[in-house]
């Protein structure tokens, strides 16, 4: 439906949705179909982060890149010789472009007119929260209730000088047109490890520098692993650092950096800033409306994604907690739901999966070990690596490992960490796994099909109490 509210129809709304993203569209459809009038309120290119410039984008240049590499990866195979490469970088950017314009149409700008009570109204600038609504370009739309899904943007690092170089966020790195001779890439997490990967096989010479390690959150097995996989590549992996300066030269960007026994100088071409992302709850004014934030800006929400303000909602990245498309969508839902009245669940992430596609791909669902033990459990661990999996050993690939925790008391799962090609379908099992309170010995005797990477939780889950280094195939 069109703007209405030039015509005077200010008070026509029972819910505002800020952010056309794809929380914002999860709250407005679901607000809409429960018969509700509803405004949607974007502000820049509709659809937001994922499809624009995150998930879409960059899994598209990663398969890409992917397909470069397999070409080089077959020499693993005896009397397998492939060459690949890049024809032209252009083209391979203009059909990712035209992925994401595809992809903007279909799935956010074409639904608009299939939903009754939706309007969709498109900001020239920023909003703010007023009392009973929003304000912006001049003019203020009021609505019992509001659900705030503005998102997030790339954050900064405080590091002296880096304000004054010429640097990349996962934005521009998505959308450069040359590629750069080599590249330094500052944070190790899923941003940083994704398209450092991706550029490096794309010929570009890559330096990843965190504080810790790779992926700190997967625990150290998996960050360790990664780390050889990537070195293996070509990437250089500097780790355990702090960061001192960073400047511009003449031939690019030098950053200073210490770790424990030495002080280094890495210089780059460019450099891409992956330090993580900051909630877009900048410009609300949302302290004028009760609405309170935590210390790094992030809208604080209870169970039903209730603000402190009862009669504004908030969803996805701009809470600053669970940065992932599918949480975004689903805490929306909630928020709209409730919003319109109807009882829902409390928020619930116990069971949510994660996943970083490096490749291998790294995923993992519920609490890590450390987290275990923080939360009060006996904690009990089993490690499957790869080379046990005879799924790995056929594909001539056994880079990675399967991870296990459970509860030594009720045998219960409590989460799993993976680094392994196919690694994000096979995590979805241990989704359901830990939904319905399945124990190591449930999974272990659980059917599992033959030569799947799949079957490595079976392995996994038998190893809490068998040496599976001793087991016949499919004979567990």
């Amino acid at each position: 439906m069109k703007d209405s509210t030039r015509n005077g129809a200010n008070d026509a709304f029972d819910i505002l949705v800020l952010g056309a993203g794809s929380a914002g569209f999860s709250a407005a459809i679901t607000a809409a179909e429960g018969g509700a009038r509803v405004a949607l309120i974007g502000h820049g290119l509709i659809g937001g982060t994922c499809v624009n410039i995150g998930c879409v984008p960059s899994k598209a240049l990663i398969r890409a890149m992917e397909a470069v590499h397999s070409g080089p990866a077959a020499r693993r195979f005896s009397g397998i010789s492939v060459t690949s490469r890049i024809d032209d970088w252009t083209a391979v950017q203009a059909q990712k472009a035209q992925l994401v314009s595809g992809l903007r149409n279909k799935k956010y700008e074409a639904l608009l007119p299939e939903y009754d009570g939706l309007t969709y109204i498109e900001a020239a600038g920023p909003a703010k929260l007023v009392e009973g609504g929003v304000a912006f370009d001049g003019r203020t739309i009021r609505a019992p209730k509001t659900i705030i899904t503005t998102g997030s943007s790339a954050a900064m690092p405080p590091i002296p000088g880096i304000e004054s170089i010429e640097k990349l966020d996962s934005t521009s790195a998505l959308e450069l047109q040359d590629l750069p001779e080599s590249l330094l890439v500052i944070g190790g997490g899923v941003i940083g490890c994704e398209l450092g990967q991706m550029f490096a096989r794309a010929g570009v010479k890559v330096t990843i520098c965190c504080r810790t390690q790779l992926l700190p959150d997967a625990g150290p097995e998996i960050s360790d692993a990664l780390k050889a996989s990537f070195e293996a590549e070509g990437l250089t992996i500097c780790s355990g650092i702090s960061y001192q300066s960073i400047e511009q030269t003449a031939a690019g960007i030098q950053l200073h950096c210490q770790s424990e026994t030495e002080r280094r100088l890495i210089t780059a071409e460019r450099v891409l800033v992956a330090t993580g992302r900051s909630p877009n709850t900048a410009d609300l004014d949302a302290g004028a409306v009760g609405v309170k934030l935590d210390a790094r800006g992030g809208i604080i929400v209870d169970g039903q994604m209730r603000t402190s303000n009862p009669s504004i909602y908030a969803a996805g990245d701009v809470t600053g907690r669970d940065q992932f498309v599918y949480m975004a969508a689903y805490g929306a839902k909630l928020a709209a739901n409730h919003a319109a009245g109807r009882p829902v669940d409390a928020y619930d992430n116990s069971a949510m999966p994660w996943v970083v596609f490096s490749d291998p791909q790294v995923a993992g669902v519920g609490l890590t070990a450390a987290a275990a033990r923080d939360a009060g459990y006996d904690v009990m661990e089993s490690i499957a690596p790869l080379n046990q999996l005879p799924r790995a050993l056929a594909a001539a690939d056994t880079r990675g490992l399967i991870k296990l925790i459970a509860d030594r008391k009720t045998d219960k799962l409590l989460g799993a960490q993976l680094m392994a090609p196919e690694g994000a379908d096979t995590i979805q099992t241990m989704v359901m796994a830990l939904k319905f309170g399945m124990t190591t010995k449930q999974l272990g005797a659980m059917i599992f099909p033959y030569l799947t990477t799949v079957e490595g939780l079976k392995l996994a889950a038998q190893g809490f109490n068998k040496d599976i280094a001793k087991l016949s195939c499919c004979a567990g």
